[in-house]
C-alpha cells in the first residue's frame, strides 16, 4: 500500500475492533471491564494515577472517543502542573551554573509574565538560600561566619538522609550484566533525572548506549515507580534491534512497535496506542511525522531520539513536530560527537532546553554582542552543554579500571580538640543524657553539629584560635589530631609522586585548609558552593592539564561532588563524612572513574571513640540497606530519617571516656613515620571488620538492626525497660567530670538567637503588638465560649494602653494611604479608651475558663479526627482506646460537643469530609470481608478448589492461580481491617513451603501484594454481584459439582492444606 499519504491512519480506526480499551478499561462489544491492574508492572503507573473506575455501561462509540478525550486531557493537565514544579528546580539548578542561563532566562521572563512570577519566586528561594549559606563574613578568613555555616550545617543535618540514587554495580531488574562505564552512564542519567534535566548521551558507537537507555527507564520503572509512557523515536532500520533489547534486558517492559503499513498502524493504534496498552513504544522517524496527530494526545514522561543528529536542524520537519509533543523530559542519543556548528549547539540547546534557549533571535543578538566571534561563542556553548553531555570512546573504555582501595583511618584528638568537646557535652548535660521531650530533636541536632565540627577542627569555633593577631603558624596543626595526620601522610604523598583530592562538608573547614596549604607551600586548587562556574571549570582545568603544579584539590562534598573529572589525582581523603553515603561515593568517583589509569586510595578521616565513629556505622548500615533495595530493583521506600534515639546514642558514644581523659591522646611533636603506619594498619584492619559486619546482613536483619539497635547496649535490650516514662529514653546516665569552668559557651542560648532570632519581632522583622500577659491560648478546636475571647480582647487593648503601644500603619500601596489611616486610627482609638476588667468579669473569666477543653492539643484534636474515621463516629470506646491520656468520657463528652458545635472550627468541612470518607471505607471493607468470606466458605479445600474469575485481560496477568488462592484464603484468615495486613501477608508466603522456590511470589513486596489483592477483591465482588444477580452460582464454581468429582491432592498441595 502506498505510504505517500501522510494523514494518520487512525482516522480509519474510528470503528471499534473486537476489543477496545479506553483510558485503562477494557471495552468488549461496547461493555465496560475493568482491567487486572496488575497487568501493566509492579511499579506505580503514572498514567493511571487519579483516574476512576466507571461502572460497567453500555459505551457507544462517541463516548468511547469522549472518554479517551478526557483522559488524554486529565494527563496533559497533569503533566503541566508537574513540568511547573521541575521548572522551579530546573532553574534554581541553572541559575547556579553560568550567568550565560542568565542571560536567556532574563530575555524570556521580558516576553512572558507567567514565566517572569515563576522565576521571581525561584530567584527569591535562591537568594534566601544564598544568604543562609553564606554571603561572606566578617572574620579574617572572609568567606562565612561560623553562624552562617551553623545555620546551613544544621539544615543539612535535619535532612541530610535524603539520598539520590547510585548504582555500585549492574542493577538487578536487568537480566544479564551491565559493564562498569555503563553503570556509570547510568549513574550520569539518574542525577540528571533528579535535578530535571534534560540530556545528551553522545558515547562512540559499540559501548552500549540502547542497554544504558533501557537500563535508564528501568530505573524509572522499578526504583521510581514511573512505567511511562515513553516514547523513544529511531531509525526504520533500528526498530527491531530497539525492541529486541527491551526484551532480552527488561522483559517485564511492554512495548509497541508502530510500524507497517496503513490498515496495520490503524488497528495498533486503537488497540494499543490509544488504550495506553504499553509503556514504551518505539516509532521511527517517518512513523512520527505520519501519526503526530495521535502521538500529541499523549503525556510523555520521556522522549528518547536515537541518532539524533537529525534534531540538529532545528529547521527540519521531524525537529519541530518532537518539540509539539508534550513531555517532562528528553534524551538524545547519538554516536557522533558535537561538531564546532553554531546552529547546531543552539539547536541542542533549544532542543534540551526550550524553557531557557527558547528564542533564536535572541540568541542572534546576544551573539552579536559577543562581537561576532563565533570561535569563543562555540566554546561557551560548548562549557553550557557539558554538564548535560556525556560523551566516552573505547580507547577510554578499554583500559580496566582497578578497584579503589577504601581505608578508614581512627584519629585521635588534641588537648584543644578534648577540652572543646567536654565543654560542649557539660553544657547541655541533660540532652546528651537522653532527658528530652519528644519534640527535642533540633536541641540534639545542635549538639550532633557542634561535635562534628569540633572533631573537624576547634577553630571552627569563634574565640579557639589564638589572637589577635592571627598567624598562620604550626598551631594550625598541633591542635587538630585529623591536621596531624593529614601533615604526615601529605608529606609522603608528595615524596610518592601522588597527587590528593580533598573533600570536607564544610567550607569554613576548606578555608583552614587553604590556610595550611599557604603555610607549607602546597600548590593547590579549591572549589565549594560559592565557587563561580567558570571558575570551576578554570580550577578543573588546570589541575587536569599535564605537568601541572597543583598538588591539592579542596572540595566540599556537596559542591564537588558531582559533573567533574578529576583523573590525574589518584588520592582521595575524606576529611569528614557526609550524612549521605551515596554524596561520599559521589566524591570518590572524581578520581576513581574512565580514564584512571592508577590505582585510586581514599582516606576516610574518623575521630575515634568519638560521634564520628557512630556516624559512620550508620553511614555503612544505609548504604548496605539501598544497594540491596536497589539491587534488587524494588521500588524506593521513604528515606530512613535519624531517630531521636539516633541521635541521642551518637552523642553519648564516648562520653564517659571523654571526660575521663586528661589530655588529647596526639601530640606531634612525639608523632613518628611508625605512628603514621599504625595508624594505616589499624584502620585497615577495622575497615575489614566494619565491611564484613554490614555484607553479611540481609535486607530483613538491616531493617530489624535499624529499628531495634538503638535500644541494645552492653547486650541489655532497653526498649521496654520502662514504658510509664513516656517521652524520656532510658540509657546510661553519664556525669561530667567535676571541675570549675568559665561561663563561655552556650549552645542553648546561641540556637536560640540564631533560630529564632528575637521573639518580639515577627517573622518579617516588624515590631509585633503586645499581648496581656497569662492569657489562654484559645484554639477553636477546644470550643471554649464567645464571651470568653471578648473579654481576653478586653484586657489585651487596656494592657497595651498601659504599655503606652502605638499601633503602626498597616502596608499597602500609597493609593490606599487614606483607608489604612483610618484603620489605624480606629485601633488605636480603641486601646485609648480601653477600660480595665472589673470584679465581676475577672471572676466571670475564670469562670468561662473552665468550660472549654483546654487540655485538648491540636495533636489530640487531629487523632479524634483520625479514630473516628477509622472507627465511626458512634464508636466512641474503639476512638478513645486510640488516646493515652484521655479516659472513654473524657472522649464522650467531646465528641458530643463536636458535633454540636464543628461548624465553628475553621475548615470544618474538610475534616467532616475526612471522617464521612473513613466511614464509607469501612462500609466498603466489611461488605468486601463478607463476600471474601462467602466465597472461600464455598469450598472444602480452597487453597486448592477456590475458583477466580478472570476479567478478559487474564491472559496477561503475572500471577498463577496457586498465589492468586493463596492471596485470597489469607485475606480471609487475617481480616481486610488487620492492621499491617499486608506484611502479614508477606510473612505468611514467606513461611509457606509451597513458594518455596517461587522468587516472584517471595519477593513481592506489601505495596504490590497490596495491589494484587485489590484486583483480586474486584474480580470477587464483580463475580459475586453477577451471581446474586442472576440467582445462581456459575456451575464452574458450585461447590456440589466439585464434590462430584474426586480430588486429587498432591504431596505439595496436602502440606499447604494442612498449614
Amino acid at each position: 500500500m502506498s505510504e505517500q499519504n501522510n494523514e494518520s491512519a487512525a482516522e480509519t480506526a474510528q470503528e471499534p475492533s473486537v476489543q477496545q480499551q479506553v483510558g485503562g478499561e477494557e471495552v468488549k462489544n461496547g461493555s465496560v471491564k475493568v482491567e487486572d491492574e496488575d497487568a501493566g508492572a509492579n511499579a506505580t503507573d503514572s498514567r493511571t494515577s487519579g483516574v476512576s473506575t466507571p461502572a460497567p455501561v453500555e459505551l457507544s462509540k462517541s463516548a468511547i472517543n469522549a472518554q479517551r478525550k478526557s483522559y488524554f486531557l486529565e494527563q496533559q493537565q497533569n503533566l503541566n502542573k508537574q513540568k511547573v514544579s521541575d521548572s522551579a528546580k530546573r532553574f534554581k539548578y541553572l541559575i547556579g551554573l553560568t550567568d550565560l542561563f542568565r542571560h536567556f532566562i532574563d530575555a524570556r521572563a521580558k516576553s512572558d509574565p507567567q514565566f517572569k512570577e515563576m522565576l521571581e519566586e525561584v530567584e527569591a528561594h535562591h537568594e534566601e538560600e544564598k544568604k543562609k549559606s553564606g554571603g561572606g563574613g566578617s572574620d579574617h578568613r572572609h568567606r562565612k561566619t561560623e553562624k552562617e555555616e551553623d545555620a546551613e550545617l544544621l539544615n543539612d543535618e535535619a535532612g541530610g538522609e535524603d539520598a539520590s540514587t547510585v548504582f555500585t554495580e549492574s542493577p538487578g531488574y536487568i537480566h544479564g550484566q551491565m559493564r562498569d562505564y555503563q553503570v556509570q552512564g547510568l549513574n550520569w542519567m539518574v542525577s540528571l533525572y533528579e535535578n530535571n534535566i534534560s540530556g545528551i548521551l553522545a558515547d562512540e558507537m559499540g559501548l552500549g548506549k540502547t542497554l544504558q537507555t533501557v537500563a535508564f527507564l528501568g530505573y524509572l520503572r522499578y526504583i521510581r515507580g514511573i512505567s511511562g509512557p515513553h516514547i523513544v523515536i529511531v531509525p526504520k532500520s533500528t526498530l527491531d534491534n530497539w525492541n529486541k533489547e527491551f526484551k532480552r534486558w527488561t522483559p517485564e517492559v511492554s512495548t509497541l512497535v508502530l510500524t507497517g503499513d496503513k490498515e496495520t498502524r490503524a488497528q495498533l493504534i486503537n488497540d494499543r496506542l490509544l488504550s495506553c496498552d504499553f509503556d514504551v513504544c518505539i516509532s521511527s522517524y517517518e512513523i512520527v511525522l505520519k501519526e503526530k496527530s495521535q502521538l500529541k494526545k499523549f503525556a510523555w514522561q520521556y522522549i528518547i531520539v536515537d541518532e539524533a543528529h537529525r534534531i540538529k536542524n532545528e529547521e527540519s520537519q521531524l525537529s519541530q513536530i518532537i518539540r509539539l509533543f508534550n513531555s517532562r523530559n528528553r534524551l538524545l542519543v547519538t554516536g557522533t560527537p558535537l561538531q564546532n556548528n553554531l546552529h547546531e549547539l543552539w539547536a541542542l540547546l533549544n532542543f534540551i532546553l526550550p524553557d531557557v534557549f527558547s528564542d533564536s533571535q535572541v540568541f542572534d543578538e546576544w551573539f552579536e554582542g559577543q562581537g561576532g566571534d563565533q570561535d569563543s561563542v562555540v566554546k561557551q556553548l560548548h562549557k553550557v552543554l557539558r554538564p548535560f553531555l556525556l560523551r566516552r570512546v573505547k580507547a577510554d573504555v578499554e583500559k580496566s579500571l582497578l578497584p579503589k582501595i577504601e581505608t578508614n583511618l581512627y584519629i585521635g584528638m588534641s588537648d584543644m580538640q578534648l577540652q572543646w568537646y567536654q565543654k560542649i557535652l557539660e553544657k547541655d548535660i541533660d540532652a546528651v543524657n537522653g532527658a528530652v521531650g519528644k519534640r527535642e530533636k533540633t536541641r540534639l541536632l545542635n549538639i550532633v553539629m557542634q561535635l562534628r565540627k569540633c572533631c573537624n577542627h576547634p577553630y571552627l569555633f569563634e574565640g579557639a584560635e589564638p589572637g589577635p593577631p592571627y598567624t598562620t603558624d604550626e598551631h594550625l596543626v598541633y591542635n587538630c589530631g585529623k591536621m596531624m595526620i593529614l601533615d604526615k601522610l601529605l608529606k609522603r604523598f608528595q615524596q610518592n609522586g601522588n597527587r590528593v583530592l580533598v573533600f570536607s562538608q564544610m567550607s569554613r573547614m576548606l578555608d583552614v585548609l587553604e590556610d595550611y596549604c599557604l603555610f607549607r607551600g602546597y600548590k593547590y586548587c579549591r572549589i565549594d558552593g560559592q565557587t563561580a562556574h567558570e571558575d570551576r571549570i578554570t580550577a578543573i582545568d588546570e589541575y587536569n592539564k599535564p605537568d601541572s603544579e597543583k598538588f591539592v584539590f579542596l572540595l566540599t562534598t556537596r559542591a564537588g561532588g558531582l559533573g567533574i573529572n578529576l583523573t590525574t589525582a589518584d588520592t582521595v581523603v575524606l576529611y569528614d563524612s557526609d550524612w549521605n553515603p551515596q554524596a561520599d561515593l559521589q566524591a570518590m568517583d572524581r578520581a576513581h572513574r574512565i580514564g584512571q589509569t592508577k590505582q585510586v586510595r581514599v582516606f576516610r578521616f574518623v575521630t575515634e571513640n568519638a560521634i564520628e565513629e557512630k556516624v559512620l556505622e550508620r553511614a555503612a548500615q544505609k548504604l548496605r540497606l539501598d544497594q540491596l533495595v536497589i539491587q534488587q530493583g524494588r521500588a524506593q521506600t521513604a528515606q530512613n530519617t535519624t531517630t531521636q534515639s539516633d541521635l541521642i546514642g551518637m552523642i553519648q558514644h564516648g562520653a564517659s571516656e571523654m571526660f575521663n581523659q586528661k589530655s588529647g591522646t596526639l601530640n606531634q611533636q612525639s608523632m613518628t613515620e611508625d605512628d603514621i603506619d599504625a595508624i594505616l594498619a589499624k584502620g585497615e584492619e577495622k575497615t575489614a571488620e566494619l565491611n564484613s559486619k554490614y555484607e553479611k546482613l540481609g535486607l530483613d536483619e538491616l531493617q530489624r538492626f535499624s529499628m531495634d539497635s538503638a535500644y541494645e547496649w552492653n547486650g541489655q535490650d532497653f526498649k521496654n525497660k520502662d514504658k510509664k516514662k513516656k517521652g524520656v529514653v532510658q540509657v546510661n546516665w553519664i556525669n561530667p567530670g567535676k571541675r570549675e569552668r568559665k561561663e563561655n559557651y552556650s549552645i542553648d542560648s546561641y540556637y536560640k538567637e540564631m533560630l529564632y532570632n528575637s521573639s518580639s519581632k515577627n517573622s518579617n522583622g516588624k515590631q509585633q503588638a503586645p499581648r496581656a500577659p497569662k492569657q489562654i491560648h484559645i484554639q477553636d478546636h477546644q470550643f471554649y465560649p464567645q464571651r470568653l475571647v471578648d473579654l481576653q480582647e478586653k484586657e489585651t487593648s487596656y494592657y497595651r494602653k498601659t504599655v503606652g503601644y502605638k499601633v503602626p500603619l498597616p502596608e499597602g500601596k500609597d493609593k490606599d494611604l487614606e483607608s489604612r489611616e483610618a484603620e489605624r486610627q480606629l485601633e488605636q482609638q480603641e486601646i485609648d479608651e480601653a477600660e480595665p476588667l472589673t470584679a465581676e468579669e475577672e471572676e466571670e473569666k475564670k469562670t468561662l475558663a473552665q468550660e472549654g477543653f483546654g487540655n485538648w492539643t491540636r495533636r489530640d484534636f487531629h487523632n479524634f479526627i483520625q479514630s473516628s474515621a477509622k472507627h465511626g463516629r458512634k464508636n466512641l470506646k474503639e476512638i478513645a482506646s486510640e488516646f493515652e491520656d484521655k479516659t472513654e468520657a473524657e472522649v464522650r463528652q467531646y465528641a458530643k460537643v463536636f458535633w454540636n458545635r464543628y461548624t465553628e472550627i475553621e475548615g470544618y468541612d474538610r475534616f467532616l469530609s475526612q471522617i464521612e470518607s473513613g466511614e464509607e471505607k469501612s462500609k466498603k471493607t466489611k461488605q468486601h470481608m463478607e463476600l471474601i468470606k462467602k466465597k472461600v466458605e464455598m469450598y472444602q479445600a480452597p487453597l486448592q478448589q477456590l475458583q477466580i474469575v478472570y476479567s478478559v485481560t487474564q491472559a496477561k496477568k503475572q500471577y498463577s492461580e496457586d498465589e492468586d488462592r493463596f492471596l485470597v484464603v489469607q485475606m480471609y484468615k487475617f481480616g481486610l481491617d488487620a492492621e499491617n495486613l499486608y506484611e502479614r501477608i508477606r510473612d505468611a508466603i514467606r513461611d509457606s513451603p509451597l513458594f518455596r522456590f517461587d522468587w516472584f511470589f517471595l519477593s513481592r513486596t506489601p505495596i504490590e501484594l497490596s495491589r494484587r489483592c485489590t484486583t483480586l477483591i474486584t474480580n470477587i465482588v464483580r463475580e459475586m454481584d453477577s451471581s446474586a444477580s442472576n440467582g445462581k452460582r456459575k456451575s464452574s464454581g458450585a461447590p456440589e459439582d466439585k464434590q462430584k468429582k474426586k480430588v486429587k491432592h498432591s504431596k505439595r498441595s496436602a502440606s499447604v492444606e494442612s498449614s
